[in-house]
Order: structure tokens, then sequence, then C-alpha cells
């Protein structure tokens, strides 16, 4: 370093004073909270050019401090791809220091991350507004996966975001940070990091406000293309008078975290029926017809179980076949092309529930979807096909399960469905738990308490727990207990001990006492074979108990099965017991 001139202790102290400044600025970097400010109101301006691939933002945020101690710095992130421009207070430019930030929360694999050094400290759930601006491009990003060992192909199919000239499709929380966000560091490499990170975020949003005002810009001499937000209420506006022409959107999302805000703009054409629109690319309008029709069909099943749509259906189509899929409110992106036929009606049964039912809560919202698809396959094929299709779910939970357990993890309360964020927990587990839900209070109950459900009025998890009981006169408690309110783990049934006695009327008395080992309790059925016939019977059964039960049968028993599927289990080889003289 090169000093000015100056006498030697005063360059002396000239040292100390950089170093102090150096240091002042550093201090941030060592000491930054990323989660201690929520947005609680976004009023974002957005000019989308497809043909270069840019978005610019302005606008305004209001951050609220969250944390116990008062903030004199924040943090704000937008996608790496996109570059801060200016940040304001009362009209006033602050500084603020950008860096770059490896998060997985983003498709780029990284943020582009503000530190502001606000002009004062702000309070404990004290506010403070700030006015930005930022611009960049998105292109299609695959790197947060294919640093980790994806395939290119298969990472670009499920990180498919980009702006273009012939297909735009944006989606934002978890996938492009294209609106400003604040957390610490996901990472795909380490187990359930993303989910874990994106769900404290939306928890924190969970009543925050998105104002979105939106123009794109397309060339005046081409058609204009479709363009779709998930929020039915936010149509487009065109104007095509001009040589390039304008379409412009005004609408609301509240609360933010509840809905993953997404854009589409593409030439599609239109395929509307009673429930549902579909938006097909030019060659896939066979296709689209063939979606609405399954959809057409499921709509009357869904609305008797889950109500009246609450908002129409949509569904746009993805250019890449092999694209994964995502929903977000009653939107569905998938590619229509080389759709198998006969699983449109699964995935029209869970975007038809999404429609007609909604919750903040993601065990009631994504579980009743999943739960719905069973029912469907029940109501097609028989109450077989909808156990096996569960069955494919339940394996993915129950390894979670066996993992969490061999890792002695005592935490019940940051598992439990109402706090997961764990997707085989809230989406999978949650399914079998309205399944056994349905089981035990019946499908009248169950009905009944959903169509007394009001989103509004759900300020606590012991709601819906109320809303069932009312329709039954057992006892609910431990069952929420044991499967929403903690997590603890999964039973397993055994057949502790049986015998059959031979009554004066030539049939036979048949005493069991069936163990669960498992921690958590359930109502489980059983059944009792004998030869031409059978005989089920519900058992509910604690945690780490016993209960014995005596069903007479017309013939000798040969065989007692505990659990037809239903009833999630961490051990299903132990549920057979055979008699040995079944012949005599």
């Amino acid at each position: 370093m090169k000093f000015p001139a100056m006498k030697p202790h005063t360059r002396l102290l000239y040292l100390l004073c950089v170093l102090c400044a150096l240091c002042g600025v550093a201090l941030p970097a060592f000491a930054l909270d990323r989660e201690a400010f929520t947005i609680t109101s976004y009023d974002l301006n957005l000019q989308v050019d497809p043909a270069q691939h840019r978005l610019g933002v302005r606008g305004k945020i209001t951050l609220r401090n969250d944390a116990i101690a008062a903030q004199k710095v924040a943090v704000l992130q937008i996608s790496s791809s996109l570059a801060w421009r200016a940040i304001k207070v009362g009209d006033k430019p602050v500084q603020f220091v950008t860096q770059a930030y490896t998060s997985d929360i983003d498709h780029t694999g990284s943020l582009s991350e503000a530190i502001v050094s606000l002009p004062q400290a702000v309070a404990p759930k004290g506010t403070v507004e700030l006015e930005i601006g930022y611009e960049g491009v998105v292109l299609l990003d695959a790197t947060r996966l294919t640093r980790i060992g994806a395939p290119e192909e298969a990472a670009k199919s499920t990180d498919w975001d980009e702006i273009g000239p012939d297909f735009t499709a944006v989606r934002g929380a978890g996938y492009v940070a294209w609106y400003p966000m604040a957390t610490e560091a996901a990472n795909l490499s380490e187990g359930d990091s993303l989910f874990e990170v994106l769900g404290r975020w939306k928890a924190r949003e969970a009543q925050s406000t998105l104002h979105l005002k939106i123009v794109v810009s397309q060339d005046g001499h081409e058609p204009l293309f479709e363009h779709l937000l998930n929020n039915e209420k936010c149509g487009f506006v065109y104007d095509a008078m001009a040589s390039v022409q304008h379409a412009s959107s005004d609408c609301v999302y509240q609360p933010t975290g509840m809905t993953v805000p997404a854009f589409v703009i593409a030439n599609y054409g239109i395929v509307n029926r009673n429930f549902i629109t579909v938006y097909n690319l030019p060659s896939h309008a066979v296709a689209a017809e063939t979606y609405a029709d399954a959809a057409e069909k499921v709509a009357p099943f869904i609305g008797d179980w889950f109500g009246k749509q609450r908002e129409r259906a949509e569904v746009a189509d993805l250019p890449d076949p092999e694209a994964a899929p995502f929903e977000s409110s009653a939107l569905l992106l998938t590619p229509l092309a080389g759709s198998d036929s006969k699983l449109l009606g699964l995935v029209a049964a869970h975007q038809l529930t999404h429609a007609a039912f909604l919750s903040f809560r993601p065990w009631i919202e994504e579980g009743l979807a999943h739960f719905a698809q069973a029912l469907y396959l029940e109501h097609e094929k028989g109450r077989q096909a909808a156990l096996d299709y569960m069955g494919l779910h339940r394996s993915a939970f129950a390894e979670a399960e066996k993992t969490a357990s061999a890792l002695g993890s005592t935490d019940e309360g940051n598992r439990s469905l109402v706090n997961t964020t764990s997707e085989e927990l809230y989406r999978s587990k949650a399914m079998c738990v309205w399944w056994m839900l349905r089981d035990m209070i019946g499908e009248a109950g169950l009905k009944k308490a959903l169509a007394a459900y009001r989103v509004q009025d759900d300020k606590d998890s012991a709601y819906m727990q109320r809303l069932a009981a009312a329709q039954t006169q057992r006892d609910l408690q431990w069952f929420f207990d044991d499967w929403v309110y903690h997590d603890r783990g999964l039973p397993d049934f055994k057949v502790a001990s049986a015998f059959a006695s031979k009554t004066t009327g030539n049939s036979f008395l048949v005493t069991v006492t069936v163990e669960n080992l498992g921690t958590a309790g359930a109502e489980v059925p059983m059944v009792i074979r004998s030869a031409g016939s059978e005989i089920t019977k519900r058992l509910e059964i604690r945690g780490k108990s016993k209960v014995t039960t005596r069903v007479e049968t017309s013939a000798a028993p040969r065989e007692i099965v505990v659990n037809d599927g239903s009833v999630p289990e961490s051990d299903l080889t132990n549920n057979v017991f055979k008699f040995e003289a079944a012949d005599k």
C-alpha cells in the first residue's frame, strides 16, 4: 500500500483508521443474519423481453425485523444471472455491497447478494421500505444439479426455467430467484437442506403480499403469444398497435408463501372445457384434447369430495417431453407430448383437488391432493389398486423414518406433519394419514369435515382435528398426536398369539392377541381367513401395546392377516399368522 506523504506517527494513525474501516466493512460478512428480516410486501414492476432473454425489475419492498435485536444491515438476494442496480430508502440511495453467494435455492447454484447498510437500525418488529432495481437475463441453467453429478440432459429437464424468444417459463422461490429473497445457503448435496431452507422462507412469508405488474414486449410483426400467470385473477391486456406489441398484467399474490409465482409465454393453442383450460404447443393439440377429456371425467368425483372449484384449473404445455412437471395453485406445467393416457386421470385428480380446496398447511394442501389420487383409483379400479398406489409412496417415507430412527432422532416436533419441510412426509405420509382417518370416521364424516374447513379459520394446528372430531364420537386426540402433531415413527403389528376352539354349534371361536411393536398407534384391519370365507375386524392398537379380541367363524380358521396395506408399517414381514392344525 502506498501512503500519502505524512509524518510517521500520522501515518500510523492513518493505517489504523484504514484497518478499522476495512473491519467495519468485513464484519457483516461474518455476522450476517440473513433471515433476520421478512419481506412482508412486494410491489414490483417487471419488464420482460423474450427476444433478449432479459428481465428488468423496479419497485418497492417492505422489510420487517423478526430478530430479537435491532438490525442495521439487511440482506437481499436475487439470481446470480441478475445484477443489482439501485437500492434506496426514503428516495435516498443507501450503501450496499454485492457479492456472489453459493446457494442451490436458485437454478444457477448462486445468488447475487446485496448487503445493505440501513440509514438507521430497525427495532424488533419494526419495518423499513426499500426502493430497488435490478436486471439481467434468465437462461436455461442447471448448474446446481450438474455440479452434484446429475447428467446434463436430465438436469436440464428438471431446471427448465428460461426467458427465450420461442418459449418462456420462469418459476419462483426454489427455482429462480427473480424476486428478492433472504435465506441461508441451501445445498442439494446435504439431504433435505434445500427443502428446509425453502420451508423456513415460506413460513416467514406465509402472510406476505406480492403485487406484480408485468409488461412483456414482443415484435409487432409476430402473432401474439399467450401469457399465463399462476393466478387466474390477473389476465393480460394487449396493446398491438405499435411495431412492438405489449402485453401487461396487474395481479396480487396473497399470501406469497402459499404459492410459487410463475409466468409463462408461448405460442399456445387452447382447449377449453367446463372445469379446465389446456394450453398446448402447436404439434400437441390431440394430446391437449385427451387431457381435457380425462379432467372432465374426473371433475364430478373430485367435486363430490372437495366441493365446487374455487378457481379454474389450467394446464400449460412444456416443449421438453422429459421435463419434470410443476404445479402451483391450480396451474400445472407439464409436457403433453408422450403422456401416458393411463395416468392422466391421476394427474387431473391431483390438479382439480388444488383448484377446489385451499389450505396454507402443506400436509393438508398436498396430502389431500395425493389422497384424491388414491380415492380416484379406488373409485375406478377398486380398493386394492389404491392400496398398491399408496404402497409406492409408502416406501419413500418409510425409508426416511428408518433413517431418523437409526440416527436416534428425537426431533418429533420438527418432523411432524404440521411442521415438516420434507416432501416425502407432507405429501406421501399425509396421504396415508387422510386414508386412515377416512377409515376411522367414515367417508361421509370426512367429507363433512372437509366441507366445513375454512382457510381463514385455520388459526391453530388442532383446527382440522376439531372438524373431524365433530363427525364422530371417537377420541381422535391420540391419532393426531402420533401422526400429525409429532413424528412417532411407524407402527409394527404382529400376531402375538392366536387359538381357535370349537363351539357347540359347530362354529369356531378364535381368540387373537395383536401386538404393536412400534411407537405410533393406529386402527388396523385384521382378516381371519377360513375355507371359502373371511372376516374382517378393525382393531385400535396404541403404540407399544397389545389388544386381544374374539371372533366367531363358521369354519376352522386357516390364517390371520393384520393390515391390508392401508396403515404404513416399519415391518410388513410379520403380519401373517398361520394355524398349523387348520386341516384338523
